[in-house]
């Protein structure tokens, strides 16, 4: 357990900056690594091992350590269970990050991976505390990321086929706790498949295309992003666009379109189903009046290269977002 709190330490000096704790956070979640296991080794918490956390928080206290330190060595351990606390601080948070995370790439990395319904090590409930943390504080975390500075602190190598079947492990938590709280099967395919690593990203985005699937001009919206999907999904190679090259007015516009756009995402703090739709939603007229009056898969070999790579470029907007294919109806 000793050896765990030092790779939790090591494995919170790492994560710190990636939730943007501050300096002073960031000290605490350092001496609250520290000591987050310790109560572990009490009579008290061995008699009575569902105190864990919550003597650790006491003894802490009684030792002289700050509240904040104290406070986080309760929180890494929420939640415990359905319906339970979830951690409100940024140390107890990423604490709880690191402790999950090296016991789930440590468990992967030791073939000890649940099967069926067996998981005597807790993964899932691990798995779905780290999900739910995340979401609750909404805070942008990539779990590859996390889950690759865990397997680099191991004392076991771990192969990235584990590391990949350990991130794929708790995406379908993530999968399986949108499904549950009601929101549509399509909606939430479509955005786990393209950002499923970032869970509250995900959250977000699944509750912001929740609405958008439900306006009546979807109908409209979801075709014309459709149009630009089906053309160039099948291309491997991708193409840069010319904007000297254009031969029709149609080009000229839709390309004027896509800038307008792609300045609108670059503006937005966030890249979401909200922020991607709404500087989409302009070019809709610019992008039927494209297929309507230009041949895309034109006999001339640059010009068809230069049409497909505008395409693509809008396509690209919402590639991080959500994998529109999933959705019923396009």
């Amino acid at each position: 357990m000793l050896d765990k709190s030092h790779r939790i330490t090591a494995l919170v000096e790492i994560l710190s900056p990636l939730i943007a704790l501050s300096e002073q956070e960031s000290a605490h979640a350092r001496r609250a690594a520290e000591l987050c296991k310790a109560d572990l080794a009490t009579k008290m918490v061995i008699e009575m091992t569902s105190l864990q956390g919550i003597l650790g928080r006491y003894y802490a206290l009684a030792s002289g350590e700050s509240e904040p330190v104290a406070e986080a060595i309760f929180e890494h351990y929420l939640p415990r269970y359905a319906g339970d606390l979830l951690p409100k601080t940024r140390p107890g948070l990423v604490i709880g990050l690191a402790d999950r995370l090296d016991t789930l790439a440590g468990l992967f990395a030791a073939g000890m991976a649940p099967t069926g319904a067996r998981d005597p090590f807790a993964q899932r409930r691990a798995a779905l505390g780290l999900v739910q943390a995340l979401i609750a504080q909404n805070v942008s975390f990539d779990v590859r990321k996390g889950l690759k500075s865990a397997a680099a602190l191991l004392p076991i190598s771990i192969d990235t086929e584990s590391i990949s079947a350990c991130q794929g492990f708790i995406i379908e938590r993530l999968r399986n706790l949108l499904l549950e709280a009601g929101y549509r099967f399509d909606v939430v395919e479509a955005v786990v498949t393209a950002q499923g690593f970032n869970p509250a990203r995900t959250n977000q985005s699944v509750m912001q295309l929740s609405v958008w699937v439900t306006r009546p001009d979807w109908h409209s919206i979801l075709p014309a992003y459709a149009r630009c999907v089906r053309i160039t999904r099948d291309r491997k190679e991708s193409f840069e666009v010319d904007p000297q090259a254009f031969a029709e007015k149609a080009e000229e516009s839709l390309y004027a379109a896509l800038l307008l756009a792609e300045k609108s995402l670059h503006l937005a703090r966030v890249r979401s189903a909200d922020s991607f739709l709404t500087a989409f939603l302009p070019m809709i007229p610019d992008v039927n009046r494209f297929f309507d009056e230009v041949l895309v898969m034109t006999e001339d070999a640059a010009t068809r290269r230069n049409r497909l790579a505008l395409l693509q470029r809008i396509v690209a907007l919402g590639s991080n977002v959500a994998d529109m294919s999933r959705l019923e109806g396009f």
